[in-house]
């Protein structure tokens, strides 16, 4: 591997770790990256997986003050993310490429879309839940075991192909619970670091020799870095910039699935 490939894989991880820990589709700068370098695209994203483990861990570590008071739901979407992830690392191994290339933008485009009208739905919710002469804060079990279900597609997802999985989870946790953005993008970071350690963890087991090393610890040595500039600075956006940045970024990415 050359000294300017070297650079540009190290420099996408800086990138991919600072997005993840404030939007969460990091992949899409990692993965277009190592094809564009000559990698093939399954080789590419199993190493992408393994390299934005680090990053995912040094992104949840800067929103941990965020998670607080969230484990009463994450003891639940912990299960259902993990279960996701491991059958979609699966999929990943034995499902030809072109499907997910089909089903992402796809996917995509509804989540950018539950983003933008999340908080017309979080304001209705909490009439409904008003009315019903629970606080605005109350979640019913319907909604839980829909945030729960959510969690679970989104693993499965994210197993398979990473990418965007981060807006996906906001959109779905965004439409169905009473949290703040900034409350939804930490508990987004854990949920992605998990299901990012499933899919590495398969990926090492099963194909080791079809993973670049390289180009794996390069990203990973990046995407660390990435993840404390992305979570310090994330955390100080109100509200309404964090989910302009969710949604611009999701548009650029939606743009580069439908060019590569």
């Amino acid at each position: 591997m050359s000294v300017t490939h070297m650079i540009l894989i190290a420099l996408a991880g800086v990138g991919a770790g600072a997005i993840n820990a404030v939007v969460g589709s990091g992949t899409l700068i990692t993965f277009p990256t190592l094809v564009a370098l000559g990698y093939p695209p399954v080789t590419s994203t199993m190493s992408n997986a393994v390299g934005l483990v680090a990053g995912g861990v040094s992104g949840t570590w800067g929103y941990r003050r965020e998670l607080r008071g969230q484990w009463k739901r994450l003891r639940w979407q912990i299960p259902a993310s993990l279960i996701g992830a491991i059958i979609g690392a699966w999929l990943l191994l034995h499902l030809p490429e072109k499907v997910f290339v089909t089903v992402v933008p796809i996917l995509l485009i509804l989540a950018l879309v539950l983003v933008l009208v999340g908080p017309r739905i979080q304001a209705w919710a909490r009439k409904r839940a008003e009315a019903s002469g629970n606080g605005a804060d109350h979640v019913s079990t319907r909604r839980m075991v829909a945030v729960v279900l959510g969690t679970w597609a989104v693993g499965i997802y994210g197993g398979y192909f990473t990418a965007a999985q981060g807006i996906l989870l906001v959109a779905v946790m965004g439409a169905l619970l009473p949290e703040s953005i900034q409350r939804m993008n930490a508990a987004k970071n854990l949920l992605s670091l998990l299901v990012n350690i499933v899919a590495a963890l398969a990926y090492t087991l099963v194909a080791f020799d079809r993973i670049s090393w390289e180009a794996a610890g390069l990203i990973a040595v990046g995407s660390l870095l990435g993840g404390f500039l992305g979570s310090h600075f994330g955390r100080r956006l109100s509200p309404n910039a964090l989910r302009a940045v969710i949604i611009i970024v999701g548009l650029i990415g939606l743009y580069r699935l439908l060019t590569v």
